[in-house]
């Protein structure tokens, strides 16, 4: 999805910075959507001010620089709801975890179980963050368990699975 769109989509829920944007896909009730940095959240603000979508406001903050604060617009709510009552494209994974275990021969048993368990890890780690949202109505709950349950199921994947390609390593060091 485009990032003005994502942009719009927070400052749907209220008026925010480019840094409060940003902390919503990181660790907000929009981890679970996309990945959007600085490096387009802060042009398609622009873009969006510059289309009428948003307008921005200073407000004054003490011992620190004015702070941006963002708006949306009916214009940019009107936007909004015409992107969202399009079919949304379809999921992509993109994954270094998955690039590297495709080579999965070039690593050692060792190195092999160490990457599974870190990457279970990374998936407990985001469950510990999912489990401490407390959504508070229906839509958000259902995003949050649906992010859930692709999580848990990664683990059980990565936990029931990681000894049949380690067991494999192990075959391949002893045979060479």
């Amino acid at each position: 999805m485009d990032a003005k769109i994502l942009c719009l989509g927070v400052l749907s829920r209220n008026p925010c910075s480019g840094y409060e944007i940003r902390k919503a896909f990181e660790e907000g009730p929009f981890l679970h959507c996309q990945d959007v940095g600085f490096g387009s959240i802060y042009p398609a603000l622009k873009k969006l001010t510059e289309e009428g979508l948003v307008v921005c406001r200073e407000e004054t903050q003490v011992n620190r620089p004015d702070k941006k604060v963002y708006h949306i617009t009916p214009k940019g709510r009107q936007a909004l709801f015409d992107a969202i009552n399009q079919p949304p494209a379809p999921d992509r994974l993109r994954s270094d975890f998955l690039f590297v275990m495709f080579f999965s021969d070039l690593l050692t048993p060792g190195q092999l179980d160490r990457l599974i368990g870190q990457r279970i890890d990374h998936h407990r780690g985001l469950l510990s963050v999912i489990d401490g949202m407390d959504p508070s109505n229906p839509t958000e709950r259902f995003v949050r368990n649906y992010a859930r349950a692709i999580h848990q199921a990664a683990i059980d994947y990565l936990e029931n699975s990681q000894h049949e390609i380690v067991g494999a390593a192990f075959q391949r060091d002893v045979a060479e």
